[in-house]
């Protein structure tokens, strides 16, 4: 009996500090205290065996979890990323490029909110649904997907989120690809006569966009945004030097210099 009351002595301290709670901070470090309240922005503990008496104070942002003497856990995410922060966000956006029709295609873009300063955009364009001053009669689609860096604040203050999860400065790049005919004029010299035919362009590109996006009442977005980048194209390189259109994007056939612009009103549902 004093044997096991010896062992019991021994260990009963070392059982104790097992049975407290544990702080686990983001820095990878513990604290073994006892939680005594959670508060908005910030925790207050208890190490009984260092400081009976004294409150100790730590910033909820600086904590990854809290593991309860009980077993439980309790995980703590940055108000600005937390998802419950925008639970009133809608997260889709249907977008019409507005001018599209101008050059000569429709352009609708959807784009889905995956997380805070996140999100995926996809592009189809239909060439050949518009105005065509210059009857080419262009036929083809093409097609964009991008993923978007929404810009966080350059410094943080507590309690701090996104106005909106779709709204924002952004970087997106951006692949695109694009397959269309055109009415051609086509000369030949040897009979000096042209002949009108129809060719076909193939063109792909890797783009990077910069850009904005308003949001209003939650209901409708805003969007502009210009990039560059490099492409490849069928199209000959003599036919670059005189009017040739392109559509959605262009691409430079001599140095592979691709650029575009977009304008687009959307609806958030």
């Amino acid at each position: 009996m004093k044997k096991l009351f010896l062992v019991l002595i021994v260990f009963l301290p070392a059982i104790t500090i097992c049975a407290q709670d544990i702080i686990y901070k983001k820095n990878n470090q513990t604290i073994n205290c006892k939680i005594i309240e959670i508060g908005l922005v910030e925790v207050k503990y208890r190490i009984p065996e260092k400081y009976k008496e004294v409150v100790l104070v730590i910033a909820k942002d600086d904590i990854s979890k809290i593991k309860y003497e009980n077993g439980e856990e309790q995980t703590f995410v940055n108000e600005m990323y937390d998802k419950n922060s925008y639970a009133d966000n809608k997260l889709n956006a249907i977008k019409l490029h507005i001018f599209s029709p101008l050059y000569t295609y429709l352009a609708v873009s959807y784009e889905r909110s995956l997380k805070a300063g996140r999100s995926l955009e996809g592009t189809l364009g239909i060439i050949g649904l518009g105005y065509d001053p210059l009857n080419f009669s262009p036929a083809g689609v093409f097609g964009k997907f991008g993923y978007k860096f929404i810009k966080s604040p350059d410094f943080y203050l507590r309690g701090m989120k996104y106005a909106h999860l779709l709204k924002g400065t952004y970087f997106k790049p951006e692949i695109a690809l694009s397959t269309y005919s055109n009415k051609e004029s086509i000369f030949n010299f040897v009979t000096n006569t042209s002949n009108t035919e129809r060719q076909t362009t193939f063109s792909s590109a890797l783009l990077l966009n910069v850009g904005k996006q308003w949001v209003f009442d939650n209901q409708f977005a805003v969007d502009f945004s210009v990039g560059l980048g490099y492409g490849i194209t069928t199209m000959p390189k003599n036919d670059f030097l005189g009017y040739s259109p392109q559509y959605g994007f262009s691409v430079e056939p001599n140095s592979g210099l691709t650029w575009t612009s977009n304008f687009k009103v959307g609806y958030l549902f």
